[in-house]
């Protein structure tokens, strides 16, 4: 495997045209195709559908996109850094959705005026891939929910208990409460895919579904489609009440009876780098206040 397949996979993936493609990439099509045939050589499985109208990811394809974009930033910042005599210093941050990675705009606003030569990245993960990038050294810290079976492997340093909330938009039936059970629990349900949410908040959004009609139940890739069809009230979904993290066109309705969320930042459990320990603590500080 090497960077010129990872450009070809990535360029075809965002283009999902071959032609579109070469041009962007400044080499010819067959060029890019003997790239992209050798790469799923290397890894066995086929990448890309296609046919004489259309060009698609296949679901092996879509599970390799996020892990190829790594390894090529990897491998492109490397080839950077060791070519530079400037020393930057790095750090690698992952969260799961867009919600997470608002919380590090004025976390890391502060910690580049302390540290001027930092050069910060953000990888935006699935839940399963996430932890293992940091356990692979590959990222320094990433926001997260607390997973038990992670513990023994991983620095997990809470940042804020939560309640799960009701997430509906101003105008739902349920906007009106200030508080909620799991049996006041009424309309139509947005289930969010499991690749893109803890498996806490998995089983709590399926012990929802078993009781509902087919009618009843939407299903979104991502959470961030989950509020989308929430703000078009389309019904109501599940997600722990980060404060700093809400989104203002939504309502967020404690339900009572369902198990606090610990929400907090994974890394090593050694952690003395000086710009990794400063993080620590500037967001712990930062949600502190915006709680």
């Amino acid at each position: 495997m090497n960077t010129v397949q990872l450009e070809c996979f990535i360029t075809v993936a965002e283009y999902l045209n071959f032609s579109k493609a070469s041009r962007a990439l400044k080499i010819t099509q067959p060029a890019v195709s003997h790239q992209i045939q050798t790469l799923e050589e290397e890894l066995g499985v086929k990448l890309f559908s296609r046919t004489s109208k259309s060009v698609t990811l296949t679901r092996e394809g879509s599970l390799f996109l996020p892990d190829a974009q790594l390894i090529l930033k990897t491998a492109l910042t490397a080839k950077e850094r060791l070519g530079s005599h400037e020393h930057f210093i790095s750090l690698e941050l992952g969260c799961h959705n867009y919600m997470e990675m608002n919380l590090f705009p004025p976390v890391l606003k502060k910690l580049s005026e302390e540290f001027p030569m930092l050069r910060p990245n953000i990888h935006l993960v699935p839940f399963p891939s996430l932890l293992s990038f940091i356990e692979n050294n590959q990222i320094h810290a990433a926001l997260g929910i607390k997973d038990d079976q992670k513990m023994s492997l991983l620095y997990f340093k809470e940042l804020c208990s939560v309640p799960v909330a009701c997430v509906c938009s101003p105008e739902h039936p349920l906007a009106g409460f200030r508080a909620l059970t799991k049996k006041q629990l009424t309309g139509n349900f947005i289930a969010c895919s499991p690749r893109q949410i803890p498996d806490s908040i998995f089983a709590m959004q399926n012990s929802i579904l078993v009781n509902l009609l087919p009618e009843q139940r939407f299903f979104a890739e991502n959470v961030e489609s989950a509020f989308a069809f929430a703000k078009a009230q389309m019904g109501y979904t599940l997600y722990p009440d980060i404060l700093p993290a809400q989104d203002p066109d939504l309502c967020y309705i404690p339900i009572t009876n369902l198990p606090r969320i610990s929400f907090g930042v994974y890394c090593q459990h050694k952690h003395d780098q000086p710009v990794l320990k400063r993080f620590l603590s500037l967001i712990s500080q930062f949600m502190k206040d915006g709680s």
